[in-house]
């Protein structure tokens, strides 16, 4: 059977083609062999599942791996110890079965031990973990994938206490009658959980498992390591594609995300012809933004919806261009990582990927028009924005600016500073959808300036976006842009400065001007 791009289940790479992830899993495979007990904690599709199906695969040999999956747990199974102690003594005996490292004696014992004992508890569970491991002829390691499901469930956390105090115990006195290493998997920070303990109390910081070793490890893909996944594509197809080329463009739009990874290379390899060219990455971006049951997407919506204080956050990085330093203290910056909708640019917070912008700015534009009951339709689309396939970016500032003098003229000066860059987009958007793409490429760190890079029939436009902050401000925005367009090879650019200051005379028309050898069009809103 071929193989495929995979972005739904565990990938198989007997089924999928993967990236080489081998030395990353190194780091987990050292941790096991050190005795540790850890977590994966990362975001939606990031290849924790996957990971833990490596450490299966590939240290089953030398240890006992008992796995479980909260995933495919009931309700029921958490209604009480006895039955929580039943689900989990039947995971290791099913374990202790198929294995079959023991006699078969011994494992009838251990089940029929574990069926037998009345009014079963932690402490119960606990002496059977100890006698599975004493039966065992290797060393156990445990891994709990999705253990989200369960982190306010007091049982659960009464469990973890309970292995908390077997490692514990395990360095004091060596005896290594328990589990060898145990590996937690998730989304959320298992070591540094927000609990309610008891329910007349407060959520607190609070964890059972500050035990669990700290490790470094990126789990995002560089553009080297997503080649390794094309280059075992092309090895069966023969394409003769440019795969550092396209490796470094699927990069540029994911940040490295893996299934967003994945994502892209199933688009153009079913649903684009297999065009793998820069156009062809660019069009599978649309379709993956394009798609409402894509789950990773439609979480970013969930999430902003039910976290205030997140889409404040995410609205001031993604569309003002707010610098931040990249604290993981901050716990609006911890949910912003833990989710990896941010990443860390030279010491502050920038959006993880160009994916996930996109789908930041949509969310911002249709909240903004259903709050202020607007529609698309404001441009309106008369006139002609687009001329010989190009876009007339001219047109469509001076148009811009027309709307936001007849509609926004006595606006609140605060709701447009905070606004002003969301009704370019809102304004935008329309006219490019479902042949352009832009994004935003910040350039300073007091919120002053930002670069909006549209992409249009294989044509780039650069619009520097700033906010009015005095003559000298403006001047060097100018010899900023100018050096921008050195960079990318271009002639010509656009200059949108918000003035908001009631006493400061703005130019009443956009205008062409030449500074530092660049032709550039200035707009004053």
């Amino acid at each position: 059977m071929a193989k495929e791009f995979n972005t739904s289940v565990t990938c198989d790479p007997k089924m999928h083609y993967m990236v080489d992830v081998s030395k990353k899993m190194k780091v987990f495979e050292n941790l096991i062999d050190k005795k540790k007990y850890f977590t994966i904690t990362q975001a939606r599709q990031f290849g924790k599942t996957s990971s833990l199906k490596w450490i299966y695969n590939n240290l089953n040999s030398r240890y006992l791996v008992v796995s479980i999956s909260f995933e495919d747990t009931e309700e029921d199974d958490w209604i009480s110890a006895a039955t929580f102690y039943k689900t989990f003594c039947g995971y290791m005996a099913t374990t202790f079965k198929t294995k079959i490292l023991t006699k078969n004696e011994e494992y009838e014992k251990f089940w029929n031990d574990a069926k037998t004992i009345e009014d079963p508890d932690i402490k119960s569970l606990s002496e059977r973990i100890t006698e599975f491991c004493q039966l065992s002829s290797k060393k156990v390691i445990l891994l709990i994938d999705e253990v989200d499901k369960s982190l306010n469930n007091q049982l659960f956390l009464n469990f973890l206490s309970m292995l908390r105090k077997k490692y514990i115990d395990r360095d004091m006195t060596g005896d290594d009658s328990t589990f060898w290493s145990v590996v937690l998997a998730g989304v959320y920070d298992i070591k540094n959980l927000k609990l309610k303990i008891r329910p007349d109390e407060q959520h607190q910081f609070n964890s059972p498992w500050n035990v669990a070793a700290d490790y470094d490890l990126d789990m995002t893909f560089n553009p080297q390591e997503i080649s390794t996944m094309l280059i075992d594509y092309e090895n069966d197809y023969h394409f003769g594609f440019n795969i550092q080329e396209i490796s470094e463009e699927i990069y540029k739009y994911t940040s490295g995300y893996p299934v967003l990874v994945s994502r892209i290379c199933k688009e153009i390899d079913e649903n684009l012809g297999k065009d793998w060219t820069k156009d062809g990455v660019l069009n599978a971006v649309k379709r993956t933004l394009k798609d409402k049951d894509f789950t990773l997407l439609d979480d970013i919506s969930k999430n902003l919806h039910r976290h205030k204080e997140l889409h404040n956050f995410m609205y001031a990085i993604s569309i003002n261009n707010i610098q931040f330093s990249y604290s993981p203290i901050d716990p609006v910056i911890k949910m912003a990582i833990m989710f990896s909708y941010i990443k860390e640019n030279n010491n502050n917070v920038a959006v993880h990927n160009l994916i996930f912008d996109e789908a930041f700015h949509a969310f911002f534009i249709e909240e903004y028009n259903r709050e202020h009951n607007q529609t698309n339709n404001e441009s309106p689309f008369g006139y002609d924005f687009i001329q010989n396939g190009d876009l007339n970016m001219e047109m469509i500032i001076g148009r811009f600016k027309e709307i936001m003098a007849n509609r926004y003229k006595d606006c609140d000066q605060k709701f447009l500073e905070y606004h002003g860059r969301l009704l370019f987009l809102c304004f935008l958007k329309p006219i490019i959808n479902g042949t352009g793409f832009c994004y935003f490429e910040p350039q300073t760190k007091n919120g002053g300036r930002m670069d909006l890079i549209v992409n249009y029939n294989q044509k780039e436009y650069i619009i520097e976006l700033k906010i009015w902050r005095g003559s000298k401000y403006e001047t060097d925005g100018k010899t900023q842009l100018a050096n921008y367009l050195k960079q990318r090879n271009l002639s010509e650019g656009y200059l949108i400065t918000f003035s908001f200051l009631k006493d400061k005379v703005v130019q009443e028309e956009p205008q062409w001007i030449e500074h530092e050898g660049k032709r550039i069009y200035e707009a004053v809103i």
